[in-house]
């Protein structure tokens, strides 16, 4: 089982170099939203959700300005897609669910848009706008919603320039830790 784990730190070294907005990589992205969770004492399947939740920017092959295209290549479902059987949903579910965070933070609370960077402002449009009415109350009953809200959080704060972390290699006992048997 821990051949995915391996799997996902090639994949990180491989294309975590990948610009993912403004200033920062998508590994040091990623690293930074883990950072973060893990300062607010968040469990560890939301600091691994954290870690992982840009995973399938990493699988796709679209390139790093795809929105810019008006493409929404769904990374959030690709990436849970792919670690479901890996990891349960306590993990996964929160990645599957960080778009949908981030147009549920812009209904509930209309200023939060302003505080988007212009990327994420940009690929909101794509993945669907704000919410209704109705999505948010439907949103806010699934078990999961209030994990993604604050990994959305987490993914808004994470775009530091030269922001030090803890390096990948750190997360790995954590992540083992955390595989389905």
């Amino acid at each position: 089982m821990t051949t995915i784990i391996n799997n996902i730190f090639q994949l990180f070294a491989e294309r975590g170099h990948r610009q993912y907005v403004e200033d920062v990589t998508e590994l040091q992205h990623a690293l930074q939203c883990a950072l973060f969770a893990t300062h607010n004492h968040e469990p560890e399947a939301v600091i691994a959700a954290c870690l992982l939740h840009d995973y399938g920017h990493l699988l796709h092959d679209l390139g790093e300005d795809i929105a810019e295209q008006g493409t929404d290549a769904k990374h959030e479902e690709l990436g849970a897609n792919q670690l479901a059987p890996f990891f349960p949903p306590a993990v996964t579910e929160p990645i599957r669910l960080h778009v949908t965070a981030k147009r549920y933070l812009c209904f509930r609370q209309p200023d939060y848009f302003q505080g988007l960077s212009e990327a994420s402002q940009l690929s909101l449009k794509l993945q669907g706008g704000v919410m209704t009415e109705k999505e948010a109350q439907t949103f806010a009953q699934n078990p999961y919603c209030a994990a993604a809200v604050r990994l959305r959080r987490y993914d808004d704060a994470g775009k530091i320039k030269d922001f030090s972390t803890p390096d990948l290699e750190s997360y790995r006992t954590l992540l083992v830790s955390l595989l389905r048997s």
